[in-house]
């Protein structure tokens, strides 16, 4: 489905160099196509915030090369932002009160960071919350990435993630539990998705809240469930979103800070590697590369460079075309019984309490 540019976002800009189909308004009017509107809630921290936004546009964008979207990103005000992040914002972004007035066929949110020890204690708790309220009650389906989905089983089913020992990352292989849902259908039985959390939401728990579970890991647990009508929420706990060196960029940043810790005498362990995506050829690299990063700071030397060039060729990505593939099922099914009225979130006849018509088969 052909993203329209119906802004000068440099996200768009950056797709279409990528090779990805954008429209301009004009060229959109003359289709006589029944476009979608979807909603971005872009929670996360300035460094990652473009990046997320490229991600998004881009799984939604390569779903389908027929149907047109318009993508209105927007934030929380709540969020401290540094200066080029908030002219960003200013200058590409909606305010909820604008996406409210507009209205939505489909709101995607995104994770955010945190900084209290419970989710109900962060600044972004009641608006998140006052997001959520709204699109249940006026938009189509709401798709909750990360910690969307954590804070929406706290909010609406009173289950609160659980904290893990250890931070959860790397590229995990998935297995489809509900082979019916229309949400999988065409994907494949095993697929793998990228999850990077120090917190989780066990499979009792989407149980305990009636969520049908539709894929799960046997070491990274549930990714994706639904809400007990089958449509109206969407939760994912990984990020089939990822860039193919989301997970280095990660792992370099860790490094980084392991750096300057190390530097301040801190002990602090280095940094393990996400699981499943490096090779054999790519951990001797950095192996060989934390040998040098100690002995450069024991020595009080420069420090070597990150040899990120050395291993891109070695990073592949086994997760985007299933990402892909689940999305395209997601915009068909909104496309299929959402409202012309973008302030109404189903057609005529559609029950909201069963909108895929699940329960009736």
């Amino acid at each position: 489905m052909p993203l329209v540019a119906h802004n000068n976002l440099p996200t768009f800009k950056r797709l279409k160099q990528e090779g990805q189909i954008i429209l301009r308004p004009g060229e959109a009017a003359h289709q006589d196509i029944r476009a979608l509107h979807i909603g971005l809630l872009n929670m996360m921290p300035d460094a990652a915030i473009e990046a997320t936004e490229r991600q998004f546009f881009r799984l939604v964008g390569e779903s389908n090369p027929i149907a047109q979207f318009n993508i209105h990103p927007f934030t929380l005000p709540v969020f401290k932002r540094g200066e080029k992040t908030q002219e960003h914002i200013q200058n590409y972004y909606k305010s909820f009160e604008e996406i409210q007035d507009m209205g939505l066929d489909a709101l995607i949110i995104t994770g955010a960071n945190v900084t209290q020890p419970r989710l109900p204690d962060e600044p972004f708790w009641q608006p998140l919350s006052d997001v959520f309220n709204w699109a249940h009650q006026n938009v189509t389906s709401t798709l909750c990435s990360c910690l969307a989905t954590h804070a929406s089983l706290e909010l609406h089913y009173n289950q609160p993630r659980r904290h893990l020992r250890h931070k959860r990352w790397g590229v995990f292989s998935h297995r489809v539990t509900n082979r019916q849902h229309p949400l999988v259908r065409g994907i494949n039985t095993r697929f793998d998705v990228p999850h990077s959390r120090y917190n989780q939401v066990d499979r009792e728990q989407f149980d305990a809240a009636g969520l049908p579970v539709l894929a799960e890991s046997r070491e990274a647990g549930v990714q994706m469930a639904v809400s007990p009508d089958g449509f109206r929420t969407v939760y994912f706990q990984g990020h089939p979103e990822y860039d193919s060196i989301s997970l280095l960029k990660e792992y370099k940043r860790e490094v980084g800070l392991f750096a300057a810790a190390y530097k301040d005498r801190q002990i602090i362990e280095y940094p393990p590697f996400p699981k499943h995506y490096f090779d054999t050829h790519t951990r001797a690299i950095f192996d060989e590369y934390q040998y040098r990063l100690i002995e450069a700071i024991n020595a009080n030397k420069a420090l070597p460079v990150f040899p990120e060039k050395l291993i891109l060729d070695h990073i592949d990505n086994s997760w985007h075309d299933t990402g892909a593939a689940i999305m395209k099922n997601w915009m068909g099914l909104v496309y299929q019984v959402t409202n012309m009225d973008r302030k109404l979130p189903f057609m005529d006849g559609i029950d909201p309490d069963d909108p895929l018509g699940l329960k009736r088969k």
